[in-house]
């Protein structure tokens, strides 16, 4: 079952030990009544073939065995895999890429687009396709490592779009930084919403569904601390089938909605039930590729993406706001969403430092508050705290945590802090004890308290360096299998019909710290630094600021999208809706979790 070439199992080595019941190898559809859990009433054989047959045990086993009608050994049928099952495996969450996923792959999105019938055809699908800044960041980096001239990038972006137009045929390229820009106002207003005591603190955040699978299997007992909010990946499915399917006159169903993620667990996420239309049976995204699938779908037809296009350094706004029109190397798009909005913070989503940024702006002296950062282990682990200058009074504190071993570390925390029995499964019991307070002299402070908030990502470094993203070049190896140095061509070695063979496009080498600060380099190359976001209520609008044409245009698509009643003023993302409206909010924006419990009982079946 082929997934891609770009599928390799590499040298992982922040990974969580695989479960002891990690899949079920085959499949019962007529289970037995019944019996004490402690007992086994059938066995399982494995004949020479690899057939797979229950046999009754002890006299005991299915209705039809007991009752003398049924053969004395059933055949099982093998079970199939699908993406929503992987969601229950411990095994593969930072190594998601050796999952077989055959319906998630750039073979699939090549063979949608070779049958898609043509546009005056009623089964005809529009396709569009979204691309997140981490894998602009992965190609651009790629290509200024061959170059001596770096690559931006909206060059980048400009390039990969008219490939995926002019080639590919998708009516409509985007990247994701908007639907982000929204995700982080909602995830925004859900911290607000539980610091006034709708919902539990801390809370723990991310765009990472290699966290949330890893706390829906392991411990559920933290389930109500995890964010709601969409990602910016189901955010963007959201907008794309929601908002611009109605500007298109297109259903949901009749959308093909791609995306291009830095992370083979985006497949895994984009599977699940919470992102499914059940009214058009279709998915918010219908296909997801990694950085290094869409680079063998540009190999594979022969796209030279080091070779500028028409217009690519000239920047899009959207026209809906009638302040610039999109550069001739974009297709006319009157609902164009603002470009490349790059959040301060960090390359993986900036949500700590745009929590940061809200709270310290809707201050009423913001001037008074004071920021301090402390590496508790390493740069991926990091803690954030707000302190009053003068009542030295903590105002908010957070961390930011990349990697599963920094993860379970703070898990641990987290849960001792919020008075919680961390443990495996639905094990866990809420105390409702939040920090401790350290009194000095007469004032009271919280030196010890615990965190109001924490960033989560599964992958050490954050997200440019996800699973999917492109590696170094090899090179050629200057050393014999003795490890002595050694110049092959003064040597007179040839190499043979070696020499012909294409350079590797990817190592098998994960993690490079190296690369990984190449990529990072490249994310925020030649790009302003921004204002903070979100924005405080009341800030008077500037036309020259991208977060508030951001924040204008989000405002519209709220209203829009959730079919909100007229309220007095412009609506922003902080305004109250009607009942209705809300209600919609919540459906489109927020999405929900669920411990994951084991079906395998391994005491009833004996092997």
């Amino acid at each position: 079952m082929a997934f891609s070439g770009a599928l390799t199992l590499t040298d992982l080595n922040d990974f969580i030990t695989p479960s002891q019941a990690c899949i079920k190898p085959v499949e019962q559809t007529n289970k037995p009544e019944p019996q004490d859990p402690a007992a086994a009433s059938t066995q399982i054989q494995v004949d020479s073939t690899g057939s797979y047959y229950e046999v009754a045990l002890n006299g005991l086993g299915t209705k039809a065995q007991a009752a003398g009608s049924g053969p004395a050994k059933q055949k099982l049928t093998t079970a199939e895999i699908s993406l929503n099952d992987c969601l229950a495996c411990s095994g593969c969450i930072t190594s998601a890429e050796s999952v077989l996923i055959t319906m998630q792959s750039h073979a699939e999105v090549l063979n949608f687009l070779e049958n898609n019938p043509p546009p005056p055809s009623c089964h005809y699908m529009f396709p569009v396709i979204s691309i997140a800044p981490q894998s602009l960041a992965s190609l651009a980096a790629s290509l200024s490592s061959s170059s001596s001239q770096p690559v931006s990038l909206l060059q980048v972006l400009r390039r990969v779009s008219v490939f995926c137009r002019d080639v590919l045929g998708f009516e409509h390229v985007y990247d994701t930084t908007f639907a982000r820009h929204i995700s982080l106002l909602e995830h925004a207003k859900e911290f607000a919403e539980r610091k006034s005591g709708e919902g539990k603190l801390p809370m723990l955040a991310s765009a990472c569904p290699g966290w949330v699978c890893y706390a829906e299997k392991t411990h559920a007992e933290m389930l109500p601390f995890i964010s709601r909010t969409k990602s910016p990946q189901q955010v963007m499915g959201t907008l794309v089938k929601e908002w611009l399917g109605t500007k298109w006159n297109k259903t949901p169903d009749q959308i093909y909605h791609v995306t291009v993620m830095p992370c083979y667990d985006k497949k895994l996420e984009a599977s699940r039930q919470d992102f499914y239309n059940e009214a058009y049976a279709t998915r918010d995204v219908d296909c997801v590729i990694t950085t290094g699938e869409l680079q063998l779908l540009m190999q594979d037809k022969g796209w030279d993406l080091s070779i500028p296009v028409r217009d690519e350094n000239v920047p899009c706004l959207p026209p809906s706001l009638g302040l610039a029109q999109a550069p001739t190397a974009v297709a006319a798009d009157p609902q164009a969403f603002p470009e490349l909005l790059m959040h301060p913070g960090t390359s993986s989503g900036s949500y700590l430092q745009s929590l940061i940024s809200t709270i310290t702006a809707s201050a009423p002296d913001p001037g008074a508050l004071e920021l301090t950062t402390k590496n508790v282990r390493s740069a991926d682990y990091e803690e954030y705290t707000l302190t009053h200058r003068e009542t030295r009074q903590v105002v908010f504190r957070g961390a930011k945590c990349y990697g599963f071993r920094n993860l379970q570390n703070v898990v641990r925390k987290v849960g001792r802090d919020a008075g919680v029995q961390v443990g495996r499964g639905a094990a866990g019991r809420l105390a409702g004890v939040r920090g401790r307070v350290v009194r000095k002299g007469a004032a009271a402070v919280q030196e010890d308290r615990g965190y109001d908030y924490v960033e989560v990502m599964a992958c050490p470094s954050g997200c440019v360096n996800g699973g999917g993203q492109l590696r170094p070049a090899q090179q050629q190896a200057q050393t014999d299998a003795e490890g002595l140095s050694r110049d092959w061509q003064e040597s007179g070695v040839s190499l043979g019909v070696e020499e012909s063979l294409p350079a590797a496009p990817i190592s098998a080498k994960w993690g490079d710290k190296e690369w990984t600060k190449k990529v990072e380099a490249a994310y925020w190359r030649t790009l302003p630094t921004p204002p903070p976001t979100p924005p405080a209520e009341g800030k008077p609008s500037n036309l020259g600021s991208p977060f508030e044409l951001a924040d204008e245009f989000a405002g519209r698509v709220l209203r829009e999208i959730t079919k909100a009643a007229p309220v007095e003023g412009k609506i922003e993302w902080t305004t109250k809706l009607d009942d209705k409206a809300e209600s919609r909010r919540q459906r489109l924006f927020r999405t929900q979790y669920r411990a994951v419990e084991s079906e395998v009982v391994g005491l009833a079946v004996k092997w």
